[in-house]
């Protein structure tokens, strides 16, 4: 126990000394026939997440926060019901799939540089990937949707690529380069991976077979070891395609995880705080979380995705194994706000935020309107 203790004062200590940090994040795509599978490391040093069901038929417009823009926010009524990992509160999600089998996944982007905000109606980042899952369906309407709209970010914090792919098994990146859209598909993206570098720099080292001298958070060696493990992928009755996701997530986790007293402790402050697989054949969700490796699943046909009845969340770090569809909870905003609060007070660029403006995030989800009478 006093080794727990020591261990957790050390790993606190770290947070409040290190300068704000991207999310070191791996995406891929992996596809066998019909069944068409996401995965995702989360690689951060905040492990706090609720598991979300978002509801279709709510009227909604974009939260806004600081440095405020001259655009009006968009707005919109969700038209697909989805679950999504949320950090940062209700409506700010790092990845998800809706009901339809679309699969949304930020992940950060040094180089990422928005469009000047003008005229268009505007979204920040996170909002803007659960936007997507409320309006669409396939990767051609996500992407003919991107000019539309303004993308907006908080001051210090990380910009961002997405990796978007349907139940078609159409995948595409969709990056911000120099103020410009520039997106990926079919022919033009030879390898369906994402790590923290641009897709073309990355596809380039990974062709090529050569690392780059300074490569941050292993972000070319975790993209060309899982490219390697798709190209490579060889279906066999001894191992399901869902195993073998979870397995290149294992191959390219961070953290170098070791284990004090039978418990796994972080050995660095950045760690893969929770991998995802998403089955959009079957509208299954597979994860796993960094202290809890036992994979459990939600199955988004059993949810009931009518703004009638209230939200449901899930707190990831529940102990519990295999189906979890039924565990989840009704949502309140006490629940929000401890969220936001426990995330914002242990990221670098958040943890000033005032007590006001967290009280005004918390409360946002109380501002939609339920459209099914």
């Amino acid at each position: 126990m006093k080794n727990h203790r020591l261990c957790f004062i050390f790993y606190v200590s770290l947070i409040c000394l290190i300068p704000q940090v991207n999310h070191a994040c791996t995406g891929f795509n992996l596809s066998h026939g019909e069944q068409h599978l996401v995965g995702r490391n989360t690689d951060w040093y905040v492990e706090d997440c609720l598991l979300i069901v978002n509801k279709r038929g709510v009227q909604k417009t974009a939260l806004q926060f600081p440095p405020k823009v001259s655009a009006q926010p968009a707005k919109w009524t969700s038209k697909y019901g989805s679950v999504t990992f949320n950090q940062a509160g209700c409506e700010q999600p790092f990845s998800g799939m809706n009901e339809t089998g679309l699969v949304v996944q930020l992940l950060a982007l040094a180089e990422a540089k928005y469009p000047t905000p003008d005229s268009h109606p505007s979204i920040n980042q996170l909002q803007w990937v659960q936007y997507q899952l409320d309006n669409f369906s396939t990767v051609k309407e996500v992407i003919s949707s991107v000019s539309k709209l303004r993308i907006t970010k908080r001051d210090g914090a990380f910009g961002i690529h997405l990796l978007v792919c349907d139940r078609m098994g159409n995948c595409a990146v969709i990056e911000f380069l120099g103020g410009k859209i520039v997106h990926y598909t079919n022919e033009s993206m030879p390898i369906n991976v994402l790590t923290n570098n641009t897709y073309a720099e990355s596809v380039e080292s990974w062709k090529s077979g050569k690392l780059l001298t300074s490569d941050d958070w292993r972000s070319i060696e975790r993209f060309t070891q899982a490219a390697n493990m798709i190209k490579n992928y060889d279906p066999k009755p001894s191992m399901s395609a869902v195993d073998y996701a979870f397995d290149i997530l294992t191959k390219v986790e961070m953290g170098d995880p070791t284990k004090v007293e039978g418990k796994r402790m972080r050995s660095s402050f950045i760690a893969t705080e929770w991998s995802i697989v998403y089955d959009m054949h079957n509208l299954k969700i597979y994860f796993r979380t960094f202290e809890n490796q036992k994979i459990r699943f939600v199955n988004l046909t059993k949810f009931d995705f009518s703004c009638k009845n209230p939200m449901k969340v899930l707190n990831i770090h529940t102990d519990l194994s295999g189906d979890v569809t039924s565990n989840f909870i009704d949502y309140t905003q006490k629940i929000n706000r401890n969220l936001i609060e426990n995330s914002y007070r242990k990221t670098s660029f958040l943890r000033n935020t005032p007590k006001d403006e967290l009280d005004r995030i918390s409360r946002y989800p109380e501002n939609s309107i339920c459209t099914d009478k």
